[in-house]
Order: structure tokens, then sequence, then C-alpha cells
């Protein structure tokens, strides 16, 4: 659940705006009329995110700022003002605020600016720690693995992360390097400072530059007043540049002085601006090569690699990925409101012969499409998706309960639970991958399926119901003849 604070002495229309936007249960939001009842309500419940008005009754919101800096440097905060007070926002820009705003708000800014502010919020805060065993994989957010390449990550992050320099993280997309660099923020001198992400990738190389260093009023069409950027705007702080091997020549020799001097200067401005940010960067591309090929600046990259980290691909970090599928069956699980607790060895097979170009990320995705196809505690075989390099799509092959791996993971099941009644037991779980089985080949139709099973209609609604298994398909009258 994410808390909102809003802090205006006029909060009326606001705070219904924020309300429509970020609609409870998902969201918690309170209102705070003065400076001193918004630092009253953040020392008390730290919010995830604040709106602070420029213009309050008892204080200036630049003071109150302050003073929520002073707090928690990592809660970020988002101006509202109106037209008059955009000087004194670009002021507080300057000074590590997230963003500002004008009244009357526009719903669907304010929903992509706080929408953004909580992804920052819980980037910062929810803890990169590692998870070497499976006992430990519950923790959110944990770096999963014990393999020999993720051990030398781990020594790699502590020798890194206490010393103020530039790290280049490296690897293959979708291996983990955001968490990462999270963890190498999170153990740093700068952890309670503010922690930023930006994909080089994903923004247009024409606005790129100003999202990085901020432009003047009147730096091209468009620029209708001053932009603060994002290493301005993190002074203190910690940035990460994703796929910065993206990055457009024209932009790699700013990059290369900011290095240097901690100084740039905004799109279209004379005016020299000195920063203190620190720079962890990643990419899946070989920079080494790139810099020779003249794709990428070779001073940028040694400047970069001073110290660098390279992530392992799945295929090669052997059983961690039998603790990967174990972490990510228990939260997707949750999250999707499936019963799964465990998985098929077959199933477990085929995802441990898969080479996962995706990596990680792909894995995600191959694990949520099974769970949602899923019925009853076991991840059977049938249920993933064709995997990478597959040459058949085995859900389309009969796979029968019948199976000798499947009936010795419904016994394994059974037998690790604290119960004596085992046969009942044996038998409610065969009856979770019958039951559905045979209801998906009628087609919902119970009667069938109880003909089907040899048993009566009343008998398979009974044990339906005991399963809490529910039918897809409404029975209706013709049905029953």
């Amino acid at each position: 659940m994410a808390h909102l604070l809003l802090i205006d002495d006029d909060p009326e229309l606001v705070a219904e705006q924020v309300r429509s936007a970020f609609p409870t249960p998902v969201h918690r939001f309170n209102v705070a009329l003065t400076g001193a009842e918004g630092l009253k309500k953040v020392v008390a419940d730290p919010p995830a995110v604040v709106l602070l008005d420029l213009r309050l009754p008892d204080q200036s919101g630049l003071d109150v700022y302050q003073r929520i800096r002073d707090l928690d440097a990592r809660i970020p905060v988002i101006f509202i003002t109106t037209a008059k007070g955009a000087d004194a926002a670009i002021e507080a820009m300057k000074l590590g605020a997230y963003d500002y705003m004008f009244k009357p708000l526009n719903l669907h800014e304010l929903r992509r600016v706080v929408g953004e502010a909580l992804d920052v919020a819980d980037r910062m805060r929810k803890p990169a720690v590692v998870a070497e065993s499976t006992v430990d994989t519950d923790v959110e957010g944990a770096i999963i693995g014990s393999c020999a390449a993720m051990r030398e990550v781990y020594k790699a992050i502590g020798r890194v992360a206490g010393q103020d320099v530039a790290v280049l993280i490296t690897g293959e997309t979708g291996t983990g390097k955001e968490l990462i660099a999270r963890a190498i923020y999170q153990h740093s001198l700068r952890g309670k400072g503010l922690f930023l992400a930006l994909n080089c990738a994903a923004i247009p190389e024409n606005l790129l530059e100003s999202e990085l260093f901020g432009h003047e009023k009147g730096a091209f069409t468009g620029a209708d007043r001053r932009r603060i950027g994002k290493f301005e705007q993190c002074n203190g702080g910690t940035i990460f540049l994703d796929e910065i091997g993206d990055m457009p020549l024209t932009l790699q020799a700013k990059m290369l002085r900011l290095l240097q001097e901690q100084t740039f200067e905004r799109v279209g401005g004379n005016e020299t601006v000195r920063t203190d940010v620190r720079l962890i960067a990643a990419t899946h591309h070989d920079l080494k090569n790139d810099s020779v090929a003249g794709k990428f600046r070779s001073d940028l990259y040694y400047r970069l690699s001073v110290f660098t980290i390279h992530l392992p691909p799945l295929r090669e970090r052997g059983d961690d990925l039998s603790m990967l599928v174990q972490h990510y069956l228990r939260r997707f699980s949750r999250e999707l409101g499936r019963e799964v607790q465990e998985i098929a060895p077959e199933a477990l097979e085929r995802l441990h012969n898969c080479s996962w170009p995706g990596n990680i990320r792909e894995l995600q995705s191959i694990l949520k499409q099974a769970l949602l196809q899923a019925r009853g505690t076991i991840l059977l075989s049938a249920f993933l998706p064709k995997l990478p390099g597959e040459t058949c799509d085995p859900a389309s092959e009969s796979t029968s309960v019948a199976d000798d791996s499947s009936l010795e993971a419904i016994l394994a099941l059974c037998l690790s639970a604290e119960q004596g009644d085992l046969y009942a037991e044996a038998h409610r779980q065969l009856d979770r991958h019958l039951l559905p089985r045979v209801l998906d080949e009628t087609d919902g139709n119970q009667l069938q399926a109880a003909l089907r099973l040899g048993i009566g209609r009343e008998t398979l609604r009974r044990r339906l119901r005991e399963l809490g298994l529910h039918v897809s398909r409404q029975v209706s009258a013709d049905d029953d003849k």
C-alpha cells in the first residue's frame, strides 16, 4: 500500500484529484493543512511521496522541504504551485525535489509524475539483500544465488560500495543489473540520499541530453521554462544509467566532463553547474570492443570501467535456477492468487535444459504464464509454455497425471505433510489434478465429467466445493439432459 501525503492549506480540489487518481485500498492518502502539521506526519508515519504546496500559512514550502530532506532525503517531494511560483519550484528542483506541478492539476500528468515518484521511492527503500539459500528467498528484492560467479559478485559489491567511484555493471539483458546497482547504493555512504535510475535506450536521443542535464528557457521549440536535469536534481546522491552503451556519441563527451570535473551546462545555457553525484552504469554491450570500433568513446569507457562487475547469464548459474524458480513460484502465486507451492521434477528439468536468452526476466515471464494455466498445488510440465529452443510445444502433447514423475511429486507432497490420513490426502491431491483435467475435456459439463469419472454429479459437485475448485462454464438445463 503506497502512502501519499499532501501538505496544502487549501486542499479540497487537489485532495479530490489525488484520491481520484490513487484510490484506496491500493493507496493511503493523508492531508496536512500547515507545514508544521505536515512535518509531524512525516516523522510519525513517513510517506512514500509528499505533495507540497510552495505557499503555506505558517512557513515557506521550501523551508518545509529542507526539513523533510533533513529527516529523510529518500522521500520524493513533488511541489504544487501556481505559474507565478515557477521560479521557486525550479530552485526546489535544484535542491533535489523530485518534480513540480501547476494548479489546477492535470489528472493524467498527476498519475504519471506521482507514479514515477512511487517507483523511485520503491527503488530506494526496497532492500537489495543477498539470499544464498532457499530459506532466505522470500525476502522481497533479494539477490538470489550461491554459485561461484554470484559469490564473486557479492564480494565485488562489498569492495566497491563504500568507495565513491564510478561502477560499470556488465551482463546480458535480464540478468538483474539494476538490483546490483541498488545494492551498491544502499551499502554506500550515499545510502540515505537520492537514487535515480534512467534507461538511456528508452529515451529518444533528442530528449536524453535535456533529461540528464536540463535545459534553459527557449533552448529549443517547446522549452517554455527552465528544466532541471537528473544530474543537478540528484546532487549528493547516486544515478544509475542503464544501457549506457546506447548513449549517442555526441552526448558521451559531456558525460566524460561530468565524471572528470562534476560540472556541466544545461542545454542552451552558458552557466556552469556544479554537482556531486556518484554514477553507476550498466550495459549489455561489450564497451571495450565498441570503443575499438568507434561506437563508444574509449576515454569514457576507461572512466566508467575503473571498477567493473560482471553478472553471469542464467544458463551458467547451475543450481541457482532451482532457487530462483522456488522464489518466483511463491512470489507470483501470492500475486496471482494461486496455490502452487512446488514444481514437478519433469517441469524443473525442462527449465534446466533451457538456454534462457532472456535470462531472469524471461524466467519470470515463463513462470507467470505457467501459473495462469496451473491447477492445484504442484506446477506440472504441462502448464509450462513452449520454452526457448524447444522444437515442439509439450503442452500440446498428451500429459497424464498417471506419469510416474507426477505421481512421485504428489506422493512426496503427501508424505511431507505432518498428518496421519495419508490415504485421504493422496486422494485429495489426485483429485486436484484429475477433476480439472476431466472438466476441461468436457468443456465444463459436470454431467459428462461425472459420467467419465464414474461418480454421481452431486458427488463431483461436493468434491469441487471441498477442494475450492470452480467450473469456468455455467451448467445449463440442456446439460442435465
